[in-house]
């Protein structure tokens, strides 16, 4: 009985939570592709994680979730979530990235350029449509101040004013 309502409660926080909406996730090389066909294409979010990183999941739980947030992002981002010690070949702007062995888990090659080699997780990084990069974030956030750093880059505020004047007028 204990693991029906274990399930249930599960179930309806599944359903409440896809039905306030949700991240529409896809993998780099669809963002890729999506910035290449569209005729205003947006910019490329990348939420850098593993499997066993627990603020990572946090992040996801608390930020991603929030309806402000996964409503803002679709919006103005294509959102790609990326798994740093992913065991696949990804072919992005031309180059291939790989896995790469070491220790006991290994990393792979895109995670290390996203993150400009600091491998430290969660890390969400942004990228203008021409897949260039505006700037890697690492460290857990919240919903409210992820969201405020997300407008800064996705309604182009970081073109013309610094961070600092940006929180201080916000």
């Amino acid at each position: 009985m204990r693991y029906i309502l274990i399930f249930l409660l599960f179930f309806s926080w599944s359903a409440t939570s896809n039905a306030q909406g949700g991240i529409e996730w896809m993998s780099i090389e669809e963002a890729e592709a999506l910035v290449k066909t569209a005729d205003n294409p947006k910019k490329i979010f990348i939420d850098v994680y593993t499997d066993w990183c627990g603020w990572c999941k946090k992040m996801d739980q608390v930020t991603f979730n929030n309806p402000e947030v996964s409503d803002y992002m679709n919006a103005n981002f294509y959102m790609v979530k990326f798994n740093a010690e992913s065991k696949d070949d990804v072919f992005v702007k031309g180059t291939t990235f790989s896995f790469v062995p070491s220790g006991r888990r290994g990393y792979h090659e895109l995670a290390v350029a996203l993150t400009q080699g600091k491998l430290s997780y969660p890390t969400v990084v942004f990228l203008d449509p021409e897949l260039n990069m505006i700037t890697p974030l690492p460290g857990f956030r919240t919903a409210q101040p992820f969201l405020q750093v997300a407008k800064f880059i996705g309604d182009n505020v970081y073109q013309h004013t610094s961070w600092e004047d940006y929180i201080k007028s916000d």
